[in-house]
């Protein structure tokens, strides 16, 4: 299920916009490929991200995958429970699983990215 009033990228996070800063995580699709999660790399506090650029990574029984930001910012808060429960992004990617928040530097750069409609297009594409 993708969730609506979300953005999304052809590397499978979503960001949700709240003002001036957003949360990033990684979609349903990408934790069901990923499988069990069993380590999460949290960016630092006060970092600053390009749009592109590696925020994080999760590991799982599967591989290690770069988390990419979907926006230029700085990192105001990271989910810490992350550390000790990193399942947590399997069983709720859209809740509880959120990976970091990030004051938003220049919020036209999410006018490139998906919404839900060609998010769902874009798994359909990507199935064949």
């Amino acid at each position: 299920m993708v969730p609506g009033g979300l953005k999304y990228t052809k590397d499978h996070e979503w960001i949700k916009v709240e003002g001036s800063e957003a949360v990033v995580g990684i979609t349903d699709y990408a934790q069901s490929e990923l499988g069990d999660i069993t380590f999460v790399e949290l960016p630092g506090v006060g970092k600053g991200l390009s749009q592109k650029d590696t925020a994080a990574t999760v590991e799982s029984v599967k591989a290690a995958s770069d988390i990419y930001s979907p926006a230029s910012g700085e990192v105001v808060l990271i989910n810490e429970e992350l550390n000790d429960a990193p399942e947590t992004i399997n069983k709720s990617p859209y809740g509880d699983g959120w990976i970091y928040r990030i004051k938003l530097k220049d919020p036209s750069e999410l006018d490139g990215l998906m919404d839900k409609a060609a998010y769902e297009e874009y798994l359909k594409e990507s199935a064949h």
